[in-house]
């Protein structure tokens, strides 16, 4: 594992996505926090769908677990049937956002504009966005990955300026969400050094230098440490493995 800076500190963030119920929750949960202990190196990030959140929220809030949820909306409150805002998660002591995943990109049509909206949303409010970008194996295989990324990033954060300090920028290429294909080390570190390159561009080489950028895609405890050792990726957004405590906890401790 590379030597991390304080403002660089790994980061393991477990998306449960649309899977288990309270109850299943809170025993996931229970499990993560008791062979986590007093934690670790790394800051470790709890993200069950909304109806779990206060469950969880409480079993951890004494804990060095952080709670995070799977999205939100970028108004304060008004007619969006079915939707969750920022001050509803604050008042769960939410205290990071994933944002742009590519599942609300692809399956639900979310937009880089929309995506810059809720970032706003979420740093205005004190709370930490984890910001999804990444290409899909059709525009991997045209050579249009950096062309993807690049306006992702830029069109997802525009205008944010220094508030960027505060946020997560997680690289999840598509072709390897759930399908047990993971980049190689070389890939990924391309890919992230690319975002960060970008991230210099648009807020400087110290605030660039401290946003962490989380890789996901099918990350698994044999291959974590691997990932998790090169020098632009900062940990990990976990996704099946997470649903497992034995799994997700052998993959936090690959971060340190």
């Amino acid at each position: 594992m590379q030597e991390c800076s304080v403002e660089r500190r790994p980061i393991v963030a477990g998306n449960w996505k649309m899977h288990r119920t309270l109850g299943e929750a809170v025993e996931l949960a229970g499990a993560v926090r008791r062979g986590l202990g007093e934690g670790g190196s790394a800051e470790v990030v709890l993200c069950p769908p909304f109806t779990a959140l206060k469950a969880v929220g409480d079993l951890v809030r004494d804990c060095p677990i952080r709670l995070g949820a799977q999205n939100v909306h970028q108004e304060r409150e008004g007619a969006f049937t079915g939707e969750v805002s920022v001050p509803m998660l604050r008042d769960l002591a939410c205290r990071y956002v994933i944002l742009g995943h590519s599942e609300r990109r692809t399956l639900f049509g979310e937009t880089n504009e929309g995506v810059r909206g809720k970032t706003r949303a979420v740093l205005d409010a004190g709370l930490r966005p984890i910001v999804c970008v990444g290409e899909t194996l059709e525009e991997r295989e045209t050579n249009r990955t950096e062309e993807v990324l690049r306006t992702q990033l830029t069109e997802g954060l525009r205008g944010i300026g220094e508030a960027l300090k505060e946020a997560v920028v997680a690289y999840e290429p598509v072709w390897a969400i759930g399908t047990g294909r993971t980049a190689s080390p070389d890939q990924a570190q391309e890919a992230h050094a690319f975002l960060r390159g970008l991230l210099r561009e648009m807020v400087g080489d110290e605030i660039a230098g401290s946003i962490r950028i989380q890789y996901g895609g099918s990350v698994k405890p044999a291959n974590a440490a691997e990932l998790f050792a090169l020098p632009d990726v900062d940990g990990g957004l976990i996704g099946g493995a997470s649903l497992s405590a034995e799994s997700f906890l052998a993959i936090v401790a690959a971060a340190g």
